[in-house]
């Protein structure tokens, strides 16, 4: 994978995890809509990260279709998903401070004092 592709990669991930970690019962075609992403790929991301430990399938309780499930995080993916937050938040705040002087370039060029 590029180097670019591989962040969309993991930030896809954190954002499922994010999301699974505040309502386990989100569906596949939930977790698409919120991460903007097509229902097969949830469905591939939520089978990888089963596959790695990450995320293990419960019941959904309250469902009256019992073939509806939970993603429950394991604490490997908690703590995975930990990891990919620190990553996450050091690439944002490096697009924070690169936007700000991108802006500030701009500003200066429109009023140079």
């Amino acid at each position: 994978m590029t180097g670019q592709r591989e962040k969309l990669h993991e930030d896809t991930r954190f954002r499922i995890l994010r999301l699974l970690e505040e309502n386990p019962e989100l569906s596949q075609r939930d977790l698409a809509r919120e991460v903007g992403i097509s229902t097969g790929s949830v469905n591939y991301l939520l089978k990888a990260l089963t596959d790695k430990g990450l995320v293990k399938l419960g019941n959904f309780k309250a469902a009256e279709d019992k073939r509806r499930y939970a993603y429950l995080l394991t604490p490997k993916g908690v703590a995975e998903k930990a990891a990919i937050t620190q990553r996450f938040l050091a690439r944002k705040m490096a697009e924070f401070e690169a936007l700000k002087e991108e802006i500030a370039a701009l500003k200066a060029e429109i009023d140079p004092k």
